[in-house]
């Protein structure tokens, strides 16, 4: 969290790192504990980092790129069915019969969503938009991580103005919960 560099550079470490921790899970054999653990992790690496493209990312798509609300529209939707499935995901154990297809569920979104912005989304906001507003972009989407949710929350807003002022509550709310519990922790 927190990697440094423009909008497109950040998100595009975050993807990295989540596909790392996708690879952890599916090293493991089927109802292997560390999978949970690997399974939380992910989510709340994904959590944080949605909250941040939702809030400064997609307005920015909007903004500059043309056909951004249509863009920007489908990758909403695209957060809320992986919203859904972590959800779903987060009252499973790993030895869960629901858990495999779960995690499977989520890796195929999360695989399509990556492709689909960094393939498309991406270079038409480089394009569109000034490096120095990109630049700019990449520290909001930093800050943004540092206080967002880590537990998803589906019916939370996911534009603004609503969905900035009530992350940061929701944020300290989830690590404090995520502290007590130990969850996405070794252990």
């Amino acid at each position: 969290m927190g990697h440094g560099g423009n909008v497109i550079d950040e998100l595009v470490t975050d993807h990295r790192e989540v596909e790392e921790l996708f690879g952890k899970i599916e090293a493991l054999p089927a109802g292997h504990k560390d999978r949970k653990m690997y399974a939380d992790q992910v989510t709340m690496e994904l959590v944080r980092h949605s909250v941040a493209e939702e809030a400064y990312l997609y307005p920015a798509v909007r903004e500059h790129v043309a056909g951004g609300d249509a863009l920007a529209d489908k990758e909403l939707e695209d957060h809320a069915k992986a919203e859904q499935i972590m959800k779903d995901l987060e009252s499973c154990e790993a030895d869960d019969p629901q858990f495999d297809r779960l995690v499977g569920m989520l890796m195929t979104e999360i695989r399509e969503h990556v492709a689909d912005e960094e393939g498309n989304l991406f270079l038409r906001l480089r394009s569109a938009c000034p490096p120095d507003a990109l630049d700019d972009l990449g520290d909001k989407v930093r800050m943004a991580k540092k206080t967002a949710p880590t537990r998803p929350h589906p019916s939370a807003p996911d534009k603004p103005p609503a969905n900035k002022m009530l992350a940061p509550g929701v944020g300290m709310v989830d690590r404090m919960r995520d502290a007590l519990s130990g969850r996405g922790k070794e252990g």
